[in-house]
């Protein structure tokens, strides 16, 4: 007679296929003060977790979060284009002016008689060696986190609108001609202040000290410009960090918490207008270069 496979079987089979979709229980009661923590599966290498205050459950949040790429590229395009600055000088602690100015800073005459190119090529071009050091050690620094945190497209949205935003900023109040990526980093941090803003209640305690450290670093850095206004161009930080404060709000993800699943996943979720948003600002800050 043919036997039958056996009820207990066909569960444990069931409940196998379930911790590897979805990863084994967190239930703080489910196992011993004495018991290893579980591994993470394997298939979900981008999610880090996250522990959410004032949860119902002891549970442990999947949060998840994009792989850091397109930074490293403009990292490396940065430093690129500085070496050939300074081959092109013969000098690669301080690039001619002359040079600079070829390549594409931010000149204002130039740019009212039509190379308005120069607002997004000044973001690339540094004017020492000092001045890419810190610009690229700022990028390092930031740009990983908040790619991983807005993913990649909306991070390119949020560098190079914020780099225009300085560079706007600068050709409408500053008379000197300027270079450096420094607006497009401040629209960094303004965008990572956003997104810990926009977080502050669902990280608890962690994103309260992240986004008390992103208005540290403001403070110290518009400071640091203001007691160096003849060598740095504040007008680009200002404009960059406001612009980046803007767009980061506009197209920072929301999380929210779908309790369907077991254990618990934090979903990660967007305005369904940050897109035309941020067209919107483009636009916006395309008529004011041809206005001003």
């Amino acid at each position: 007679m043919k036997q039958e496979p056996h009820d207990d079987d066909e569960i444990e089979e069931a409940l196998r296929r379930i911790r590897e979709e979805f990863g084994s229980r967190r239930m703080d009661d489910d196992r011993s003060p004495s018991a290893p923590e579980p591994e993470r599966p394997v298939s979900q290498p981008n999610f880090e977790e996250a522990e959410p205050p004032n949860s119902p459950f002891s549970v442990r949040m999947r949060l998840p979060m994009d792989t850091a790429r397109v930074v490293y590229i403009l990292l490396g395009l940065n430093i690129l284009i500085y070496l050939i600055t300074g081959l092109l000088s013969g000098n690669f602690f301080t690039p001619n002016a002359g040079v600079l100015q070829f390549l594409g800073w931010k000149q204002n005459d130039l740019i009212a008689q039509g190379q308005y190119w120069r607002l997004l090529t000044a973001m690339f071009l540094h004017g020492s060696l000092l001045h890419i050091f810190f610009n690229g050690y700022a990028l390092y620094i930031l740009g990983p986190e908040a790619e991983r945190i807005y993913g990649t497209a909306r991070f390119l949205a949020v560098y190079f609108l914020s780099g225009l935003s300085g560079s706007i900023a600068s050709y409408a109040f500053s008379p000197s001609p300027s270079v450096g990526a420094s607006g497009a980093i401040f629209g960094l941090i303004g965008g990572l202040a956003a997104f810990y803003y926009i977080t502050r209640q669902l990280l608890g305690e962690f994103g309260r000290r992240q986004l008390q450290s992103m208005i540290a670093i403001i403070g110290i850095n518009l400071l640091f410009g203001f007691t160096m206004s003849g060598i740095i161009d504040n007008y680009a930080h200002i404009g960059g960090l406001l612009g980046g404060m803007l767009i980061g709000w506009l197209m920072a993800p929301r999380f929210t918490v779908d309790d369907r699943l077991f254990p618990p996943v934090m979903v990660r979720e967007y305005l369904d207008w940050s897109w035309a948003s941020a067209l919107g600002v483009f636009v916006i800050l395309a008529l004011m270069a041809l206005l001003i």
